[in-house]
This record gives structure tokens, C-alpha cells and sequence, in this order.
């Protein structure tokens, strides 16, 4: 049994981490690396330990050195969050090796559906449908990978073995480029996960991305909690997710058959903890397994809104040896959540990474609002991590007052330094076909556009122009007046008083 967690992470997650470890009584640690010296993860923990340079490669992928924190500063348990060392078997084993609870799978079962390929064919030996492609075991050369690629033919997917949130892949149409596209996506795999290995994957066309939510304790019992809506991508990096999806709907019999596919895919490989079972769901309802994350998703608040469980807490319980409070007849989604990812990114200059400080932030609050984030005013946006600084989820008793509520909690929203993705989310409140539900994985690059909204925008730069030059104008003035001194050498309050005085 631990008393403190070592939080294996940064930003929005991490300080999601802490508050859970708050307030299930536990102590927290951080580490942090030169570029998040000042961050908020830092500052909430009770301890924090600093681990390297700003590169992730030198600081939070250096699985030695941050078991060595856990153990110099007497921590029990390590929660990974997500990214970085989260789905690597080998840090997991290594924190085991080191008598640290590991705060999600165990590394057999991250091994087995962590590697994508060993996933895909552990759901084939079981029966259940996948996404065709790939089916060999182990890694695969480039050379390799050509030769199956003309057979299979294009459209097809490179993808990354390890890890997710769309790092590592990239969507291929002819043969001739094959070899750039290949080595782009190791590259950004090696940077993301530390493993360069790639698979491939048939592009399946006009499909909705839904994932089940499962939960598993270590005494046996296992869980979904629902599915969750997350078709809206771009270059396969989720922008927003809801729950329940507006695809399923009312169509009860396949929630529950997705549902008991994810509770029999996570049985097979005796998983622990939280993860999440994707499919590609095509435009007859036929759904493909698609991979499976051996983590805490970056989404999971929408889950905990339509539930009420709190997916964090629920870790550490079951890190902790707990049985599952809930039974499958405990869950029930009630209401809708919608979650927008808010990225420090220019939606109008092609999603142009935006760095800098954060001068001024106003945070939106209300009925039904809820923000997860790692950042604050005067904290500065570093070009070494992922780009999303913050989580907007709300909650209310349908789709559409959750809609409504998103479009005013995005108006509120202000942040002042850097540009974000918040304009595209505020444009999306107005799509027609995303509020009717009518999306795919590809109507971001396919049917949306940020153009009609900047053609919408009025030119306030003349205006901007002439209060500039008012302002100055005034400053220029104030500081041409000349004070002069009162003709008298003093106030004319003891003046008064003199002449009072003079009068008795």
C-alpha cells in the first residue's frame, strides 16, 4: 500500500494527477524539466525534483532517473499519465523490478496491446473483426513494409507501433511515396515513444473513430464505461470528443456489443486498469478493432461527466489492490459531454505551432463547465512538447444544451500572448453538419474550413490604427503640460484654516 505517487508527466495531466492524489490523501512529487521549471504541476505538488534539459528525450523519457526520484524521495507508485513512458512495458517492469506500484497495466498486457501488431493478432486469434493490414508480428523494415503495401494497395496508413494521439502516422496514396512518408513517421515515433517501429493499415473511408472505456481491477472483474465520440481529427490528432456519439445514438444493441468486445479484448491479455478499446466504425455500423491505448486517455473527462466516476481516482484504487466499486448494471450514461482540445496553434495560418508567454488569461466558469489545464498567465509556451494546453469539457442533459453551453464557454475564453485553436472550435459551434451529427474522420480536412469564418471577420486594423494614434497622442500631451506650483505656498485648505483663525 503507497502513501505518495510520483507523477511520471507534465501539464494538464499532471496537475489532473495531483488533484486526484489530493484528495484521496496521498502525497504527490513532480518532475519537471528546465522548460517547466515555473510550471503548475510544479507548483501544486507537496515535492518536485528536477530532471534535465527541455527535450522530452533528456528529461521525461529518462525512465532511470525518474525511478531514482521515486526511490530517493520514498515515493510508492509512479502514474505515468499519458505519452512519454506511459505505454512502454519495459519502464513499467522496471518500476515493479524497483518494489514501485505502477499506476496502470501491467507490462505483460501493455507488451501484448501495446505493440499494435501483437494487438491486431491477439484480436484476430479471438474472432474479432480488425481493420486489414498489417498481420505480421514483430517490426518490419521499409523494404518490407513497400512489398506489402503494393500488394495490399492505397489508400493505407503508416502508424506507429508504440504510443498514440496520431504521432507517428501518415496517410499514403501512391507507392512513390512511400519511402519519405516512412521515414517521417519513425522519426516522429522515435521522438514521441522511443520506439521507431511502424505497421500498416488499410484507410478506411467515410469511418467514425469510437472507443470503449473499460476499467479492470487485479481481482478480475472488468467493465466499459460507455463509448466515446472522437471522429473529429485532423491529420488524425483529435481536436473534439463527445459522449455518448451522436453516430450510436439510441442504437443500444451496439453500444453493448462494442462494450462486450472491449471487456472480452481486455480479458484476453488479463488486463488492469484503465484503457481504451478503439474501433473504426464504417457508414453500415460494422465496426473494426483499431488499436487498443494501455493508458489514461486525454479525453477520459467526458467519460467521467456522463458516469460519474472519477477515471483517475479509480487508477490509483486499483493500483492500490481494490475491487471495482460498479457493476456493468451500475453504468449508465446520463446527460452529455463535449470536450474541446485547446491547442496553442494559429487555426488561420495552417496550424502554425504558436509559442511565447501567456500575458493574460481569462477562464470561462459557469453551469456545467469544466477546465483541465497545466498553464496560467505569465507561463510560457515552449516549442519542445505537444501543443495542447488546456481541456474545455462541459456537460448538460442533451446534445444540444451541451452545444450551447460549449459555444459560451468558448466565448469567454480569452488568451492573450499566444494564438490558439479556440476561433476553430467557436467555428465548428457552427457547422451545420457537425451539430447534426454528420461527421467523419476526415470532414475536417475534407468539408470544414477556417476561411469563411476569417471572410466573416471584420477589418478592425484602421481602427486599431487610429486608437494607437489617439493613445499616443494623449501620452504626448500629458507629457507636455507643465504642473505649476499654487500662487499660495500651500494648500487652500489651510488657507481657510488661517483665515478661520483670523476671524475669532
Amino acid at each position: 500500500m503507497f502513501n505518495k505517487v510520483l507523477i511520471a508527466n507534465r501539464g494538464e495531466i499532471a496537475v489532473r494527477i495531483i488533484r486526484a492524489c489530493r484528495e484521496l490523501g496521498l502525497g504527490t512529487v513532480a518532475v519537471y524539466s528546465k522548460a517547466d521549471r515555473e510550471a503548475l504541476h510544479v507548483r501544486l505538488a507537496d515535492e518536485a525534483f528536477f530532471l534535465g534539459p527541455s527535450p522530452a528525450s533528456d528529461s521525461y523519457l529518462r525512465a532511470e532517473k525518474i525511478i531514482a526520484i521515486a526511490k530517493k524521495s520514498e515515493s510508492g507508485a509512479i502514474h505515468p499519465g499519458y505519452g512519454f513512458l506511459a505505454e512502454r512495458a519495459d519502464f513499467a517492469q522496471a518500476c515493479l523490478d524497483e518494489d514501485l506500484a505502477f499506476i496502470g497495466p501491467k507490462p505483460s498486457s501493455i507488451a501484448a496491446m501495446g505493440d499494435k501488431g501483437v494487438a491486431r493478432a491477439q484480436v484476430i486469434a479471438s474472432g474479432i473483426p480488425v481493420v486489414p493490414g498489417t498481420e505480421r508480428e514483430g517490426s518490419l523494415s521499409d523494404e518490407e513494409l513497400i512489398t506489402l503495401a503494393e500488394k495490399r494497395g492505397f489508400p493505407l496508413l503508416i502508424k506507429a507501433i508504440a504510443g498514440g494521439g496520431g504521432k507517428g502516422m501518415r496517410e499514403v496514396q501512391a507507392l512513390d511515396e512511400m519511402p519519405g512518408l516512412l521515414q517521417a513517421a519513425r522519426r516522429e515515433a522515435e521522438a514521441s515513444f522511443g520506439d521507431g517501429n511502424v505497421y500498416l493499415e488499410t484507410l478506411v473511408e467515410g469511418a467514425r473513430h469510437i472507443e470503449i472505456q473499460i476499467l479492470a481491477d487485479t481481482h478480475g472483474n472488468v467493465i466499459h464505461l460507455g463509448e466515446r465520440e472522437c471522429s473529429l481529427q485532423r491529420r488524425h490528432q483529435k481536436l473534439l470528443e463527445e459522449s455518448p456519439s451522436p453516430f450510436i445514438g439510441d442504437d443500444e444493441d451496439l453500444r453493448q456489443q462494442m462494450g462486450s468486445v472491449a471487456v472480452r479484448t481486455a480479458q484476453a491479455v488479463d488486463y488492469v486498469n484503465t484503457g481504451t478499446i478503439e474501433f473504426l466504425v464504417d457508414k453500415d455500423k460494422n465496426f473494426f478493432f483499431l488499436e487498443m491505448n494501455t493508458r489514461l486517455q486525454v479525453e477520459h473527462p467526458v467519460t467521467e461527466l456522463v458516469t460519474g466516476l472519477d477515471i483517475v481516482k479509480e487508477q490509483i484504487r486499483i493500483a492500490r489492490g481494490r475491487r471495482l466499486r460498479h457493476t456493468q448494471e451500475d453504468i449508465a450514461l446520463t446527460g452529455w459531454a463535449i470536450e474541446c482540445r485547446i491547442n496553442a496553434e494559429d487555426p488561420y495560418n495552417n496550424y502554425l505551432p504558436s509559442t511565447g508567454r501567456i500575458t493574460h488569461m481569462i477562464l470561462p466558469t459557469g453551469p456545467g463547465v469544466r477546465l483541465d489545464t497545466g498553464v496560467y498567465s505569465g507561463f510560457n509556451i515552449s516549442p519542445y512538447y505537444d501543443s495542447l494546453i488546456a481541456k474545455l469539457v462541459v456537460s448538460g442533459e442533451s446534445r444540444g444544451e451541451a452545444l450551447l453551453r460549449m459555444r459560451r464557454a468558448l466565448d469567454e475564453f480569452k488568451i492573450i500572448g499566444i494564438r490558439t485553436n479556440i476561433p476553430f472550435h467557436q467555428r465548428m459551434m457552427e457547422s451545420t453538419r457537425f451539430l447534426a451529427g454528420q461527421y467523419d474522420t476526415r470532414f475536417v480536412e475534407e468539408r470544414f474550413s477556417m476561411e469563411a469564418a476569417e471572410e466573416g471577420k471584420k477589418d478592425l486594423s484602421d481602427v486599431a490604427a487610429i486608437l494607437a494614434t489617439l493613445v499616443a497622442h494623449q501620452q504626448t500631451q500629458r507629457a507636455a503640460q507643465i504642473i505649476q506650483r499654487n500662487e499660495r505656498d500651500t494648500s487652500n485648505w489651510k488657507w481657510v484654516g488661517r483665515w478661520e483663525r483670523m476671524q475669532r
